[in-house]
């Protein structure tokens, strides 16, 4: 395992070695297709241990440039995948991960992306928002106050509430049209009900063949790991998802 601490940045590789880690960037940057490289990127995380909190800062604790590779939590087994896919090597991803993880790339808790929204409202340059255009006539639009819980606090403390559109298309519309519209590599977030979230968890689509997955570091008991599940399955009884499509 390789790590290196300093003051301002911890990296934690796990079970890649740094070289072997730089191969697969290096390899996936040959594939020229997008859905392809985010598919070859994504399945070297497959049973990769589900591990929460892995980042270090909040209102009290500056924040540190984190690289945890020994266990993901959903949201940052996309942060890594989506930096990795706009690199050519181990130090452009560490580059592009602070520019998909931070606002401006300014590694600070109040610059980090907490919320799946932000990426489409500060990584423009790497997602386009096609919920709309999945599925045009049965999205719902509803306005929230992200941060701000139903007792008037903060989900995290020291980060200011944004209103926020958000776009997602419910379940029950998630027909064979709207299956046919979802491409590999797409991420997907699962649309909360709960005043002040956007999402309750992320994923990656996965096409193979007639089959559409959810590539996703599950929490659940029975998997606490990065898995491969049935979309269609997946997804019945949650309230909706918002798709984000990479540039």
């Amino acid at each position: 395992m390789f790590k290196t601490f300093r003051t301002e940045e911890i990296i934690i590789l796990g079970k890649f070695l740094q070289e072997g880690l730089d191969r697969i960037i290096q390899k996936s940057s040959k594939i020229k297709d997008v859905a392809s490289r985010i598919d070859f990127l994504s399945r070297n995380f497959l049973d990769l241990d589900y591990v929460e909190s892995t980042l270090i800062g909040d209102i009290n604790i500056p924040e540190v440039f984190m690289i945890n590779l020994k266990g993901v939590d959903c949201f940052t087994f996309i942060d890594y995948i989506e930096a990795m896919r706009l690199s050519g090597s181990f130090p452009e991803f560490k580059v592009n991960l602070r520019k998909v993880r931070y606002k401006s790339g300014i590694v600070a808790f109040e610059n980090r992306n907490h919320f799946f929204t932000d990426w489409r409202d500060f990584n423009p340059d790497f997602v386009n928002d096609v919920t709309e255009k999945i599925r045009a006539k049965k999205t719902i639009r509803v306005q929230k106050t992200l941060n701000v819980k139903e007792d008037r606090t903060c989900f995290l403390p020291g980060i200011r509430p944004v209103q926020r559109e958000i776009i997602y298309i419910p379940s029950d519309a998630i027909d064979v049209s709207v299956l046919n519209k979802l491409r590999t590599g797409d991420y997907v977030g699962i649309y909360s009900t709960l005043k002040g979230l956007d999402v309750s968890h992320v994923g990656i689509i996965i096409e193979d063949g007639d089959k559409i997955y959810l590539r996703h570091a599950s929490s659940l008991k029975k998997h606490r790991k990065v898995v491969d599940q049935d979309f269609k399955n997946y997804i019945v009884g949650k309230p909706g998802i918002i798709v984000f499509r990479p540039i």
